[in-house]
């Protein structure tokens, strides 16, 4: 019997991978690590010029010693070196394996019932006890997902809410708002249990950085979470951190984060930190900059409409009628380039993408092609 014949292209073999996980998939996973040394990762949101070349030779030098010592089962060193960056009391601060980890310790341990503005990070979903303890606020496309701070209040007031989530700048549309418009925000909100204000990107928003770190304590039922894989460049160190002045908080937290959940080679890194906190600066900056060149180019794009930011990723949406899915796949296929496909986002649409800054010379190879797929 002669095998009928499809024109039809032959499946994807990639395509399982980005149903098994609301993340995308990491390249390795894609491609083999081999490969994805040739791919450039616009998806994975890192800072390209931190740590410096002179801290990986440092890391390089001691990889062999570290990767065959114990980490600390004490946090206090870490903490400290951590807290001499941020200018904030050591005490008032917990890292992480990842603000992923303390995500799901923040899920389990501290909510019942929480309000979760979306489009947003899925963790903040997923890792609940139960999904259906998320009440939803729903951002409106025509409104740019922008999410409005006096509109949620009243909306966490009506349904009478205790709990809160507030990603600033946001993920993925990179909507920014001020520290006064926080620090408004929260004096409106002093009668809620807890606030949690995730500012994994705050440190690309502007000079000096608009964090709540500072002003913090003066709001009992603040929490804040970030991630340092974002902002310092090591997502494979897995490095986040929680910070609050209130201690009953933090000590809640505490009973359930395991020993040795910084390894150690993190916690190395993190005591680099304080000798080259000048150079992260200067990075920082760097990086602020590349994404406004970014922005800039991405809106003279025929074909795509390009959100404000204040991250260091830029969200656009396509016009033309391809997919989020397709343009992903016709970037990493054609020019060995890897965008994240929003498709999978909850409450947002089939047809955005988000791409990270990856320096200006990078950044510029993905404008060509995305000048050339829209053509």
């Amino acid at each position: 019997m002669n095998a009928i014949k499809s024109d039809s292209p032959p499946a994807d073999p990639r395509k399982h991978l980005f149903y098994e996980t609301s993340h995308s998939p990491s390249l390795a996973d894609l491609v083999g690590y081999e490969k994805a040394k040739d791919i450039i990762d616009f998806c994975f949101i890192a800072n390209p010029y931190y740590p410096t070349p002179e801290m990986l030779d440092d890391l390089k030098e001691n990889f062999p010693n570290l990767i065959k010592s114990y980490p600390s089962s004490n946090p206090a060193t870490s903490q400290k070196h951590l807290a001499t960056v941020l200018g904030v009391n050591p005490d008032n601060l917990i890292i992480g394996n990842g603000a992923t980890e303390l995500i799901v310790l923040i899920n389990t341990t501290l909510i019942d019932r929480i309000a979760v503005p979306i489009p947003t990070f899925g963790e903040y979903i997923e890792k609940l006890k139960d999904q259906r303890d998320a009440e939803l606020f729903v951002l409106r496309p025509e409104e740019n997902y922008n999410l409005n701070l006096s509109e949620y209040l009243a909306w966490l007031h009506r349904r009478r809410l205790k709990a809160a989530l507030v990603i600033n700048p946001g993920n993925p549309t990179g909507q920014i708002f001020s520290l006064d418009e926080m620090i408004d925000f929260l004096h409106h909100a002093k009668d809620m249990e807890l606030v949690i204000v995730d500012e994994s990107f705050i440190d690309f928003a502007g000079d000096p950085v608009p964090s709540l770190l500072q002003v913090a304590d003066r709001f009992s039922n603040v929490l804040l979470v970030r991630s340092m894989s974002k902002h310092c460049g090591v997502p494979g160190l897995r490095l986040g951190y929680c910070y609050s002045g209130n201690l009953f908080i933090l000590n809640r937290l505490r009973q359930f984060i395991p020993t040795w959940n910084v390894n150690t080679l993190a916690q190395y890194f993190l005591s680099l930190l304080p000798s080259t906190n000048d150079a992260y600066h200067v990075a920082r900056k760097r990086l602020i900059g590349d994404v406004r060149w970014l922005y800039s180019a991405l809106l003279a794009i025929p074909g795509i409409y390009v959100y404000p930011t204040g991250a260091n990723f830029v969200l656009f949406k396509i016009k033309g009628g391809m997919t989020a899915t397709e343009m992903q796949s016709r970037l990493l296929d054609e020019h060995g380039m890897y965008v994240r496909d929003c498709s999978n986002k909850m409450g947002m649409d089939d047809f955005h993408i988000r791409v990270a800054s990856q320096g200006r010379e990078k950044d510029a190879k993905l404008v060509q092609a995305l000048e050339t797929l829209l053509r």
